[in-house]
């Protein structure tokens, strides 16, 4: 009995690319298999795929001809055809890096800013970091095939634009896109960074766990959604804005979003600094109270850990929701893990049923302080090369 082809359908020149790219398919031969296309067919989007040098065609160097045969030939996406520039923006760090297309960060920065620049003066700087990171790789701004940045607070994905952010005071309505323009006509895409940190996570908790919860516990807290391997942003980009979600402990307490009760008024990093300078403390930054906690100070120690009882009561709902398999668990706070998970447990585990909680595993991020750039690069990657997206860069070649 024939095989069926597991694509159905007309099967387009993306369609082939993602089979390519993903190694279900690495000869023409399987191609065919995989897509019921015929020989002539298959090697039509073959060549396009060849003449736009996402798709390379070359010998097999692991395995040797058979005797008297024909060399095998592979089939390849080539990673090298393009860069993808990432940028993570903050409110006191910005870090840019330049990632090829899969997503391998080739070259870093980190920016020295003042606390909570204006997007207008920031912006330039963040261009020059790309052009000196692209410079520095010896690849010109004609190899930029994407540019994704990540900014915190609600985002709105289609315009590029921050909606509400209590962090980034200026910066509502701003669209990124035009400051990139005499960099590269690349396409820019643009989002919160709590959701490009669960995408950082295509190369890590994904590949295990399909449904996952991203916390970051930072400055600001944040959760970032992912069911069925598919990220969830809600009708206006603020699914996961659990900071402001209303407890008991915060009862009258002033959030810097301008309401009282909020989680972040008890739990997030703006506030636990302010504890700690009530105590005498000299921090500046969440940063700065993290590395009292790892070095043993006990009041250090027990406002992280507060803060993650405190986190882990808003997660336990959303756990009792969503029944993820993972919490990840990243974000300057995260830098304190075990200090800060204890506490999250506690009351993620008391509170979540058991049922939902029976399978429920929570980790560290795998890409530590840099996987806001590394998300970028994915949310970026993605946008560009799924299928619909090459076939619409191949239909504008032709």
């Amino acid at each position: 009995m024939a095989r069926m082809p597991v694509v159905e359908g007309p099967v387009t020149a993306g369609q082939v690319f993602s089979l390519i790219r993903d190694g279900r398919a690495n000869t023409r031969s399987e191609v065919g298999r995989v897509t019921g296309l015929s020989r002539t067919a298959v090697s039509a989007r073959i060549g396009t795929l060849l003449e736009s040098g996402l798709v390379v065609e070359g010998l097999d160097e692991e395995r040797s001809p058979a005797a008297g045969g024909r060399p095998p030939v592979r089939l390849r996406f080539d990673q090298d055809a393009g860069v993808v520039l990432a940028g993570a923006i903050g409110r006191s760090r910005t870090q840019l890096a330049v990632c090829d297309l899969d997503g391998a960060v080739l070259a870093t920065a980190d920016l020295d800013q003042e606390v909570g620049p204006a997007a207008e003066k920031l912006m330039p700087q963040v261009v020059d970091g790309f052009v000196g990171l692209l410079e520095g790789l010896g690849r010109p701004a004609t190899e930029v095939r994407a540019v994704g940045l990540c900014i915190p607070g609600t985002v709105d994905h289609l315009t590029g634009a921050s909606l509400d952010s209590p962090i980034m005071t200026g910066w509502a309505g701003v669209e990124l896109a035009p400051f990139l323009r005499e960099l590269t006509p690349a396409p820019v895409f643009v989002d919160n960074d709590v959701n490009v940190m669960a995408l950082s996570e295509r190369r890590g908790h994904l590949e295990r766990h399909r449904d996952l919860l991203f916390v970051k516990a930072s400055t600001g807290i944040g959760v970032g959604i992912v069911t069925g391997g598919q990220l969830l942003r809600g009708v206006l980009g603020a699914a996961g804005e659990i900071g402001h979600s209303k407890i008991p402990a915060a009862q009258g307490r002033a959030c810097r979003c301008g309401d009282t009760g909020c989680l972040e008024a008890v739990a997030a990093g703006w506030a636990l600094v302010q504890s700690a300078r009530d105590s005498g403390y000299d921090v500046a930054h969440v940063r700065d109270l993290v590395r009292l906690a790892v070095t043993g100070n006990a009041d250090a120690r027990h406002l992280v850990r507060e803060a993650g009882r405190r986190v882990g009561e808003v997660v336990a709902s959303a756990v009792n929701l969503l029944n993820p398999e993972a919490v990840v668990v990243g974000g300057d706070l995260a830098q304190a893990y075990d200090i800060f998970v204890a506490g999250l447990r506690e009351t993620l585990y008391s509170q979540a049923s058991a049922l939902a909680t029976r399978e429920l595993v929570i980790v560290p991020v795998t890409h530590g302080d840099r996987s806001g750039v590394v998300g970028c690069a994915a949310m970026a990657i993605r946008e560009i090369l799924d299928s619909a997206a090459v076939d619409r860069v191949l239909q504008r070649r032709d």
